[in-house]
C-alpha cells in the first residue's frame, strides 16, 4: 500500500501522479488482445470490415485533395451549377482521328466553358457537354479518373489522369465543393483531422481570369463554418504543395513559405511532391534554398514525398536533411539502413504509409510485402493515409482493412495508428490535445460496445447500428459491396 503523504507540498505532488498515472491509462486501450481476437475469428470479412469502418479513427496526414475527389463527386459538381458556380464543363468524347493518334491524356478529357468556345468549329465537334454524355459515355469518363485496370500504374497516373480533370480542379466553387465532400466522407468514417495538400493557386473565373489566392481566401472561410461542413466533425489543415522537378521550384517554395506564414491559422506545412524518378527534384537541389528560407522565417513544418522508389537511395536522409520531420510514402527505406536506424525507436520522423497507393503505383505490387509492419514493429513512428483516394476509388477504412488482413495488427496496434496520427499533425497544439483526448472518450465508448456479449453478439449489434460505404477499390479486391456514395 502506497502511503499517503502529509505535508501539503508532498499532497500536491501525490495528487499530480495520481493525475498523470490516470492520463496514462486512458491512453491505452481497454479491450483486451483476447477479445480482440475472438472479435477476428468472428468476423467474417463484411462485419471486420463495418467495424474497422465505425472504428474511432485520427488523422490522414498525407493527402493530396485534387486527387482524392472520386469521379462521381467530380461529375455531380461538374453538371450542377448551383455547385460549380454557374459553369459548363465539356468532354472530348467524339474523335474526328483514329483513338491510337490522340494522346490518352486528351481521351474523355475535361475542359470549361471558356476554353470550349475559343476551339475552332471542327475541334468542337470533338466534345459534348458533361451533362450530356450517353451513359456507356460517362461510364468511360468516370472510369478514366481512376485506377480501376490491370495494367494500369504510374503511367496512367502521372501523365494521363491528371491532365484529364485539372481544368475542374481550376473553377474555385467547384474546388470548395470538393473539399466538403472529402470532409463529409471522412467524417462518416470515423476520422477527425484532415491534413491535406491544398492550396487557391491556380483558380480561374468562368471567364478564364485568374483569380488571386488571397482572392479566394473569403470563400473558403466561408465554406469551412458553413453547417454541414461543421457537422462533419473533421478539423481540416492545409499543406502548401511545390512540385520538387519544376525548373522554377526554388522560387515557388519561397511563395509557400510566404503564405503559410501569413495564413498560419489554416496552413500548417509545406510539402514536396512529384515522381522521384525525375531526376531533376533530387532533395540536396534544395538544402541552400531551405537553409534561407528558414533564416527569413519562424518555424515552418515540412512533410515531404521521398523514398518513393524502387531501388535503393538516400532520397530519406536527404531529406530530413531538408528538415522535413515526416516522410510520405518512405517505401525504399530498409534498402537504407544506415537511415532506418536513425529512425527506429525515437521521434526524429514520422512516416506516411500509403499501402493502396504503394500497390497500384506498383512500388510494393505484392503488399504483403509492404515494410509498413517492419516500420510499426521496429519503433518507426508510422501511420496509415489514403494519398490519392479517389483515382484509387478507396477509402481510408480500405486502409485499416488492409493492414488487418495482412499484418494482423494487434488491438494496441490499431488504435494506436489513430493516436500516433493525430500527435504527430501539424495542427496547433491546444487543437491537437482536445483532439486526442476527443479520441479515448470515442474509443473507449467504442471497446465497451465491442466488450458486451458474445463476440457474434458484438459484431452484430455494431452492424445494425453501421452503415459503411464502400467503392470501387474494396468491390474489385475483397467483393465487398456496402451502398456506395452517388
Amino acid at each position: 500500500m502506497v502511503p499517503f503523504p502529509r505535508s501539503p507540498g508532498r499532497v500536491l505532488r501525490f495528487c499530480l501522479l495520481l493525475l498523470w498515472f490516470g492520463a496514462s491509462a486512458s491512453a491505452a486501450p481497454t479491450l483486451s488482445e483476447a477479445r480482440w481476437r475472438a472479435l477476428r475469428t468472428a468476423a467474417d470479412p463484411a462485419r471486420l470490415y463495418t467495424l474497422l469502418y465505425a472504428l474511432p479513427k485520427g488523422g490522414d496526414l498525407h493527402n493530396h485533395l485534387a486527387g482524392s475527389n472520386l469521379p462521381e463527386w467530380l461529375y455531380a459538381c461538374g453538371t450542377d451549377p448551383a455547385r460549380n458556380g454557374g459553369d459548363v464543363f465539356y468532354v472530348r468524347a467524339r474523335f474526328a482521328s483514329p483513338p491510337g493518334a490522340i494522346d490518352p491524356a486528351q481521351r474523355f478529357a475535361t475542359i470549361r466553358r471558356y476554353q470550349y468556345e475559343a476551339l475552332p468549329p471542327a475541334d468542337r465537334a470533338e466534345f459534348v457537354p458533361l451533362a450530356e454524355l450517353t451513359p456507356a459515355e460517362r461510364q468511360i469518363w468516370l472510369d478514366g479518373l481512376r485506377l480501376d485496370q490491370p495494367g494500369e500504374g504510374r503511367k496512367e497516373f502521372f501523365n494521363v489522369i491528371w491532365a484529364r480533370f485539372i481544368p475542374l480542379w481550376r473553377n474555385p466553387v467547384v474546388r470548395l465543393e470538393l473539399l466538403a465532400e472529402n470532409l463529409k466522407a471522412y467524417g462518416a468514417e470515423g476520422m477527425v483531422y484532415l491534413e491535406t495538400q491544398f492550396d487557391l493557386n491556380g483558380l480561374a473565373d468562368n471567364d478564364g481570369a485568374p483569380i488571386a489566392p488571397e482572392a479566394a481566401l473569403p470563400a473558403l472561410r466561408a465554406l469551412l463554418a458553413r453547417p454541414d461542413v461543421v457537422a462533419s466533425g473533421v478539423t481540416p489543415r492545409f499543406q502548401v504543395t511545390v512540385l520538387r522537378f519544376a525548373p522554377d521550384a526554388e522560387d515557388k517554395l519561397a511563395e509557400a513559405f510566404a503564405w503559410v506564414d501569413a495564413h498560419r491559422d489554416l496552413w500548417v506545412a509545406i510539402n514536396m511532391a512529384g515522381i522521384e524518378e525525375d531526376g531533376f527534384g533530387y532533395p540536396l537541389r534544395f538544402l541552400e534554398k531551405f537553409r534561407e528560407l528558414r533564416a527569413r522565417y519562424p518555424e515552418i513544418k515540412l512533410s515531404i514525398h521521398a523514398g518513393e522508389m524502387d531501388g535503393p537511395d538516400h532520397h530519406i536522409r536527404d531529406t530530413l536533411l531538408l528538415g522535413a520531420t515526416r516522410i510520405g510514402h518512405g517505401v525504399n527505406l530498409l534498402k537504407d539502413p544506415d537511415t532506418l536506424l536513425l529512425l527506429q525507436g525515437g521521434e526524429r520522423a514520422y512516416v506516411e504509409v500509403n499501402l493502396i497507393s504503394n500497390r497500384l503505383l506498383q512500388y510494393t505490387p505484392d503488399l504483403s510485402r509492404h515494410p509498413f509492419p517492419e516500420f510499426l514493429r521496429t519503433g518507426v513512428p508510422c501511420g496509415l493515409n489514403t494519398d490519392d483516394r479517389g483515382m484509387w476509388d478507396s477509402n481510408l477504412t480500405d486502409e485499416y482493412y488492409t493492414a488487418v488482413t495482412l499484418f494482423n495488427l494487434s488491438w494496441v496496434e490499431l488504435t494506436g495508428l489513430a493516436r500516433s496520427s493525430l500527435r504527430h499533425g501539424f495542427l496547433e497544439a491546444e487543437t491537437k490535445e482536445k483532439l486526442l483526448a476527443d479520441y479515448e472518450n470515442r474509443l473507449a465508448r467504442f471497446e465497451s460496445r465491442l466488450a458486451e456479449g458474445t463476440p457474434t453478439e458484438a459484431l452484430d449489434r455494431l452492424a445494425a447500428a453501421t452503415r459503411p460505404v464502400t467503392y470501387g477499390y474494396a468491390r474489385r479486391n475483397w467483393g465487398l459491396a456496402f451502398p456506395a456514395a452517388p
